[in-house]
């Protein structure tokens, strides 16, 4: 897929209007799909394409709009022939005319909205394709959840990209029609009356003014309401995700008092725009009943003294009404344009955050990373992402190839961070780490990730490209102690809520078995075995060790002391050191020797 980068045209100027940031926006996100400029953009073809089916639209609203006022005409004259002439050919004629029409602004109508939608749905697929790849590149998912306070990540994406594109084709498409409305019937009573015109112009001026006045108020509201709804959709997606956790504490009724709290904040967002809305529908109503009774009060007298067709007033008042109805449709429009523009606002904010996230600090130490085919320390320290922590000091150390190091300390010292630094999620820090290319080395977390998927590429992950037939996934099973499993499925190619079914430890052995098939050189196992009995640990380190894989575990069991050779020690002040594990069994057995634990010490509270 090529890749799209959406400039960060955020004004730097802090008295700039809202509106020019809004348009500036509109640019950040419109003009990669409509006028790409950069050379891995959109395909010329498909840029043709899309203006294409835009001339296209703009043709069939000129047309529609067009067609409309022949309508007028048509509609003058058949109320002459049925109130004056009173002519039944001349009646038929003119019924087949304005039936003519009539179909014509049927048809221009659906085609009209079926290519409006069809350019949505084009813009929609294409600009959520650039989202999605900017979230999944450079790991900016990961880094967007510290280095970002942009929140809701995942319903900007799933529930923001569409509509916007819809209502940006919605809004564009009414607002071109209506004006082009306005106008055209604007000449019709300008030809028949030009003080109604100049009058209407003035009345239209006035009108303006007030709706773009509670346009504004209801964009605030619509802005408030859209994150309250956010927050609200989080909430309840955060007790899904944790409802296990939530079970043990029994903290339902905690999770029901932070949910309403913000379904509460829904409800005063709707009130306030309740009120609001009240107040503009009162002013659209009464703003089109005086322009609709204002031709018959010019034209009335006219009329009856009979200096005036009957038909001319009818048209006037069609007139009238057409540019009311068009001016109505275009304040709500611009009260509807809020949600559009806190969609615009919120998205480009996320995409200028997603480039932020992954571009390389300037100004600060960062530590070097080399790729060879062996892993090394080599006086690294590692810091925090934000440098406020130092983690470790000068660590330099080499696994080598087929030897398990083991990596020991207290809680909250850092331990997993120098996996992170191995990922390459943490840099922050000076120093060079030697590891051999991401693609041959596999992470297991404490928490094993369990993708939507079938049996066949739970085990197959990240790699769900490689054959494998059920024979070799049944042994594979066999070797940890998964082999019931599938009693429990319908076979290999059944996909059912694997996080519901399997429990913590047969996740774990499932992530194990995903070692044992990919084969990896290096692999890096945080707290893999903590769900997991002795005998079951025991048993996967011994297949672990006669892959001849070189591999750095984390954990606290001093079982694990007999899967490795070597242990680094994490301590307080941020120093270490590294022994063999004979050495460090020895010293910790002095430790304890020296300083025996003093019971007669101990109070309880």
């Amino acid at each position: 897929m090529q890749s799209t980068t959406f400039i960060n045209k955020t004004s730097t100027n802090d008295s700039s209007p809202g509106f020019n940031q809004f348009w500036e926006n509109v640019r950040a996100i419109a003009g990669p799909y409509w006028y790409p400029t950069d050379a891995k953009g959109r395909a010329f073809s498909d840029v043709i394409r899309s203006w294409g089916m835009l001339i296209l639209l703009i043709l069939l609203i000129v047309m529609l709009v067009a067609v409309t006022a022949l309508n007028s005409f048509v509609n003058r004259y058949l109320l002459d022939v049925f109130v004056e002439e009173r002519d039944i050919t001349k009646l038929v004629q003119i019924l087949w005319v304005y039936g003519g029409a009539l179909a014509c602004v049927t048809l221009l109508i659906g085609f009209s909205k079926f290519v409006r939608k069809k350019i949505a749905l084009d813009w929609y697929q294409w600009l959520n394709n650039q989202i999605l790849e900017k979230y999944l590149s450079n790991r900016a998912y990961y880094k967007i959840n510290f280095k970002s306070d942009v929140n809701n990540p995942d319903q900007r994406i799933a529930q923001q990209i569409e509509p916007l594109t819809n209502n940006a084709l919605s809004f564009s498409a009414t607002f071109l029609e209506k004006v082009l409305e306005m106008l055209t019937f604007l000449v019709i009573i300008w030809s028949l009356s030009k003080f109604v015109a100049i009058a209407l112009i003035g009345y239209t001026i006035i009108g303006n003014l007030i709706a773009v006045y509670l346009a504004q108020e209801l964009n605030k509201i619509k802005q408030e309401e859209l994150e309250s709804q956010a927050d609200y959709t989080y909430s309840i997606t955060h007790v899904r995700n944790h409802a296990e956790s939530i079970a043990f504490f029994r903290g339902e009724n905690q999770e029901l008092n932070i949910i309403q709290r913000k379904f509460y904040q829904i409800i005063q967002s709707t009130k306030r725009k309740i009120d609001w809305e009240r107040s503009q529908d009162i002013f659209n109503r009464g703003y089109q009943a005086v322009i609709q009774i204002f031709p018959f009060i010019v034209f009335g007298p006219l009329q009856i003294r009979g200096e005036i067709d009957f038909g001319l007033i009818a048209q006037a008042s069609l007139a009238c009404n057409q540019f009311a109805s068009a001016m109505a449709e275009i304040i709500r429009e611009f009260a509807n344009s809020g949600r559009f523009s806190s969609y615009v606002e919120r998205l480009t904010e996320f995409s200028n955050a997603l480039e932020e996230v992954t571009k390389q600090p300037e100004n600060v130490n960062t530590i070097k990373t080399i790729e060879e085919n062996h892993l090394a320390f080599e006086h690294v320290t590692l810091q925090t992402p934000n440098y406020e922590q130092v983690i470790v000091e000068d660590l330099s150390l080499s696994v080598q190839r087929g030897e398990g190091l083991l990596i020991v300390g207290p809680s909250g010292r850092g331990k997993s961070s120098l996996l992170r630094a191995i990922a390459g999620l943490w840099n922050a820090g000076t120093g060079r780490l030697v590891r051999p290319p991401l693609e041959e080395v596999l992470f297991l977390p404490q928490r094993p990730y369990i993708i939507l998927g079938t049996l066949r590429e739970q085990l197959l992950y990240p790699n769900t490209n490689r054959q494998m037939t059920d024979a070799e996934l049944k042994e594979v099973l066999q070797q940890v102690n998964l082999q019931n499993l599938l009693s429990r499925v319908e076979g290999f190619d059944t996909e059912v809520p694997w996080e519901n079914i399997l429990s913590l430890g047969e996740q774990q052995r499932l992530a194990f078995a995903r070692l044992l098939i990919t084969h990896p050189s290096f692999t890096i196992l945080d707290e893999a075995t903590s769900a997991l009995d002795l005998k079951n640990e025991a048993n996967l380190y011994q297949q672990l060790q006669q892959t001849k894989t070189t591999y750095i575990s984390v954990g606290h069991r001093e079982s694990l002391f007999n899967y490795h050779q070597w242990v680094v020690e994490l301590s307080q002040n941020s120093s270490w050191q590294l022994l063999s594990v004979e050495d460090y069994r020895h010293q910790k057995a002095n430790e304890i020797i020296n300083n025996p634990p003093q019971n007669n010490q101990i109070t309880i509270n």
